[in-house]
């Protein structure tokens, strides 16, 4: 192929020359591209502000994406929720530890009822780390609600807000909008962004760039009211860490601007109330966090919001205030500056907080949000900030004792304070009855009113004196039987203090403790008919029992002989047995040589019925009751202990030595395991010390156990801090001191001397030594111990120095199977003093604690959870709405239903014809109810026994346990506290007078007909 000339213009042209075909087109599309460019960059330039402007493409993006978002609430446990993580908002309404509440209250009885269900788009927004769209609170708090769910505590936080934009003086919402965000309400822009000012934001954007080529390089912000919110509510700490962070922000803050549609005014008008109302304004002493402006105002500089509101608002009159108007605009303004380094503005930069509202003020006034004159009378002022030590913002609080029983009982739960708890979005349902609650606690407040307390018929002998009425207080509980459990309907007493003695304390009662004792005899009668009844007269009297166990030998005489063998008619047997109430006799026990009274001196040559000495609440017969119970607790197994010990010439005596102390050893010491488990240094001194009985000796003898290297100063100073006055003199401590060395005497010889198993005393000093030892290494470590703790008994040379220290080696093991009786029924302490004075109280109670006993009794020996607390509702309507309530009640049996019915019987006889018999026949419901009570009368005088003699003393305590029909029980306690409890005489017939007289009050509502009651759910 040859080539070819071509001809162009006239001339040829050789084909070498000529253009190629892909070079003209590339040529071509270079050419469209610049041209396509330009086109682009003309219509970004004239699109870019005005979608800056009016926000539409935004507005139309961002609705289709928001609108999906959402959640409901289903009953049951939700598996499609995400929980935010952290957050000042969500960490202070409690959002960020809902699963741990909840985790907290299912371990308490609660299950949950209702919860969000996140839909799937919603799921995967906050999987990108974005915050959830929905209508956030900006004034929260706990509420409590008592059983009508009318509210009887009620805390909102921030404390005082604006309540709608209107009620927002116009100068404080320009004087923000001109600050922050200039062009926030413009009404011409409907579908305006709030999140993003796009000239402020790049200006902040060319600023960032800037400071990374210059650090000295102003960098102005960027953000937004919107995306401020979204900040201090949602970022980590509340801060922006990043620019990461700063996104998340401005997309959260446009999500949800976009959420309920594409005209935005009613949400940028609401962004607005939430900055003013939710801003936070750093913390101060004695308040806490300082949030929204109207509590900076309040806070900071002793401001009320009403007064401002006035201030700040056109009206008439306002010439006559222009200082004060410039001094409260000066403030507002301040706060508004100080949102931005809060922690140094109000604290140390208070200068440079005045010097920069003045510029702010010159400011507003050139334009034209203020006048020249409102601007000059600000500038005259200095910022006068409250005296916080002085002039503490204090809130005005008034919690009553039964919601705040209930808010420390579910701060305890979910281990949190009630400063926090009281700011937790959440609502607490109680039992209480709120009105009733009320009209007890007004009766209790009256009854220090000389001329009220007669009309009562308090005053008298054994009741009270006009001159001391101001110093007895009064706790009252009263329970309703249902089948959710027994609910606490009132709970109050008429301290100023937060204690409630009800539940939080350990005091005296007295002769209540009987109650528990026939309760145990009574238990233990129950067992020996189920081991007996189906033996025959034969087989019975053939049955093999220790002489020392009186009880066993009356129940096998009583079956052998007894016509009717039911348990019914061996329980009303076993009441009519008779004790003596001779106080000559001198008992053996706790260590020591003790003699016992009765309270009236008539009693003495009297050998009443267990029933009778149960009306009439004679000491004497339940002494020896209680020392039958011990002795039988003694010999009840074939083979036991106290058996062999008693056969000097037992074969079995050697071999058994060996087993016993291993066997029993570990038994004992796996118990005092669980009494010392999970305690502090201080709360193991304070368990083992409390069941003395404090003399030097004794606490001498386990203080140089537990600190062998103390010096005498130490000693001489804890025997101050235990006796007081009463401690020995420093000749006596040095010598105590060396007597009680270390290695003056073994470990069974100081058990001994102190009163205590020595294996507590032991195990306490092991654990003193090593806090995180098991009970594994404790068991190993103790081998020896156990051995010389048991066997030492054997090789006592003085035959009655070693009955006496068996005895009160066997009393001790005996009180501590005694105490798991009184546990299961709802004893409150982890130990009984292990003394027959126990019967008469010496071992504390709580009135809370013999309430639920008389609900056991009630019914029919069944135990019943005790409920304050019905349900919690957490986050609602919000996507983290969490709910709970009880889960149906699994009652335990822990008392025969006969033995229950012989108590219900006795008791009913002590208000029939016993010490309470005032009562009797005085509660009947205007409907008809009968509402006979019964219960068990208690009088304690609690003192310090230094040698045997009773000195200083500690409370006085009268309390009457009760029960008004099969369905209200509870309990009345009458209490002086410290030295001056020794003036009064007032006996338990005081708190079954309170009763009596506040019958009246009562019985409306707890009449069933009246409709007063709390409602009642069916069982389930």
């Amino acid at each position: 192929m040859t080539e070819k000339p071509i001809r162009e213009n006239g001339h040829t042209v050789s084909s070498d020359h000529a253009p190629e075909p892909g070079r003209r087109g590339r040529f071509r599309l270079w050419w469209l591209g610049v041209a396509a460019l330009l086109l682009l960059g003309t219509a970004a330039a004239v699109l870019l502000p005005y979608e800056a402007n009016t926000s539409r493409l935004q507005a139309w993006v961002l609705g289709r994406y928001a609108a999906p978002l959402g959640f409901d609430v289903a009953s049951g446990p939700s598996d499609h929720i995400r929980f935010p993580k952290q957050g000042p908002f969500d960490e202070r309404l409690g959002y960020t530890r809902i699963p741990a509440f909840v985790a907290s209250l299912q371990a308490r009885g609660f299950e949950i009822t209702a919860q969000a269900r996140h839909n799937q788009a919603l799921l995967a927004y906050q999987d990108r780390g974005l915050y959830a769209p929905y209508a956030e609170k900006s004034q929260a708090g706990l509420t409590v609600l008592d059983c009508h769910r009318t509210p009887i505590h009620s805390f909102s936080y921030p404390y005082r807000q604006f309540d709608r934009l209107g009620s927002v003086p116009p100068v404080v919402a320009q004087a923000l909008l001109f600050i922050e965000n200039r062009d926030l309400l413009d009404p011409d822009r409907p579908q305006m962004n709030p999140a993003v000012d796009w000239v402020r934001f790049t200006r902040a954007v060319l600023g960032q760039l800037g400071s990374r080529i210059d650090a000295e390089f102003d960098t102005p912000g960027g953000s937004t009211l919107a995306t401020q919110i979204e900040k201090f509510r949602h970022s980590p700490g509340g801060i922006t860490h990043n620019e990461r962070e700063k996104l998340h922000q401005m997309v959260s803050a446009a999500v949800r601007a976009y959420q309920q549609g594409q005209d935005t005014l009613p949400v940028r008008r609401q962004i607005l109330l939430d900055y003013l109302n939710t801003v936070p304004l750093s913390a101060a002493p004695r308040h806490g966090e300082v949030h929204g402006l109207a509590d900076g105002l309040w806070v900071w500089f002793g401001t009320e919001l009403d007064r401002a509101r006035f201030l700040l608002t056109p009206g008439p009159g306002l010439n006559e205030n222009q200082t004060e108007r410039g001094q409260v605009l000066r403030q507002v303004v301040a706060l508004m500056v100080a949102h931005r380094r809060p922690s140094w503005y109000l604290a140390q930069g208070r200068k440079d907080l005045d010097e920069t509202t003045d510029a702010y003020l010159r400011l507003l006034a050139t334009e034209g949000i203020i006048d020249t004159g409102w601007r000059d009378a600000a500038l005259r002022q200095r910022l006068v900030f409250r005296d916080i030590v002085r002039h503490p913002p204090l809130e005005a609080t008034s919690h009553g004792k039964g919601s705040t029983a209930a808010r420390s009982r579910l701060a305890g739960w979910l281990g949190t304070s009630l400063y926090s708890l009281d700011r937790l979005d959440a609502t607490l349902d109680t039992t209480l009855h709120g009105e009733l609650q009320d009209t007890v606690s007004a009766y209790l407040g009256r009854l220090t009113d000389p001329a009220f307390a007669r009309s009562q018929g308090l005053m008298g002998e054994r009741l009270l004196q006009p001159a001391s009425l101001g110093a007895v207080r009064y706790s009252f509980t009263l329970l309703e039987r249902t089948p959710q459990g027994n609910l606490v309907r009132v709970q109050t007493d008429t301290t100023t203090q937060p204690l409630d003695i009800n539940e939080g304390s350990k005091l005296e009662l007295g002769s209540t403790a009987k109650l528990r004792v026939l309760a145990t005899y009574l238990e233990l009668v129950a067992g020996l008919h189920a081991r007996l009844v189906l033996l025959e007269p034969k087989a019975l009297r053939a049955t093999a029992f220790d002489r020392q166990d009186t009880l066993t030998r009356w129940a096998v005489q009583h079956l052998a002989s007894a016509k009717d063998r039911s348990l019914d008619a061996m329980l009303l047997a076993a009441l009519e047995r008779r004790f003596s109430a001779d106080p000559g006799e001198r008992f053996f026990t706790g260590g020591g040589v003790h003699s016992f009274n009765n309270f009236n001196d008539d009693d003495n040559a009297r050998r009443p019925t267990v029933r009778e000495a149960m009306q009439a609440s004679i000491n004497l017969p339940f002494v020896r009751v209680l020392r039958e119970v011990v002795r039988h607790t003694m010999y009840q197994v074939p083979g036991s202990t106290a058996r062999l010990l008693e056969d000097d010439s037992d074969p079995r005596r050697e071999a058994y030595l060996a087993r016993f102390a291993d066997r029993e050893g570990q038994a004992f010491l796996r118990r005092f395991w669980r009494k010392t488990d999970r305690r502090s240094t201080d709360e193991l001194r304070s368990v083992l010390l409390e069941g003395l009985r404090p003399t030097p000796e004794r606490l001498t003898a386990v203080f140089r156990y537990l600190e062998p290297a103390a010096t005498p100063e130490a000693l001489d100073q804890f025997l101050r801090e235990r006796i007081g006055e009463k401690a020995p003199d420093a000749t006596r401590v040095q010598s105590l001191y060396s007597r009680y060395a270390p290695d003056a005497l073994d470990l069974p010889d100081r058990g001994y001397v102190a009163g205590v198993h020595p294996l507590e005393l032991w195990l306490v000093a092991f654990r003193l030594q090593y806090p995180t030892a098991t009970l594994g290494e404790a068991i190993s470590a103790s081998q020896s111990e156990r051995q010389a703790v048991y066997g030492w008994l054997f090789r006592t040379r003085v035959k009655s120095a070693q009955d006496d220290r068996i005895y009160t080696l066997l009393e001790v093991e005996a009180f501590l199977d005694i105490h798991q009786h009184w546990a299961r029924l709802g004893y409150p302490f982890a130990h009984l003093v292990p003394s027959l004075a126990t019967a008469l109280g010496s071992s504390g109670d709580r009135p809370a604690a013999l309430a639920e006993l008389m609900g056991i009794i009630l019914n029919d020996g069944v135990r019943l959870p005790t409920r304050h607390l019905t349900g919690v509702h957490f986050a609602s309507g919000t996507p983290w709405s969490t709910a709970l309530g009880n889960a149906p009640v699994k009652g335990e049996r822990v008392m025969t239903p006969e033995v229950a019915r012989a108590l219900q019987q006795a008791l009913s006889e002590v208000v029939e014809r016993g010490t309470a018999r005032r009562l009797a026949g005085s509660f009947r419901t205007p409907g008809g109810e009968d509402l006979s009570p019964g219960g068990k009368t208690g009088t304690g005088d609690n003192r310090v026994v230094v040698r045997g003699r009773a000195t200083l003393a500690l409370n006085r305590t009268a309390t009457f346990v009760f029960h008004l029909g099969p369905r209200y029980f509870g309990s009345v306690t009458a209490y002086v506290v410290g030295p001056d409890a020794a003036r009064y005489r007032f006996t338990s017939g005081l708190p079954v007078q309170v009763l009596g007289s506040l019958g009246p009050t009562l019985m409306p509502y707890l009449d069933a007909a009246s409709g007063n009651g709390c409602p009642i759910a069916p069982s389930s």
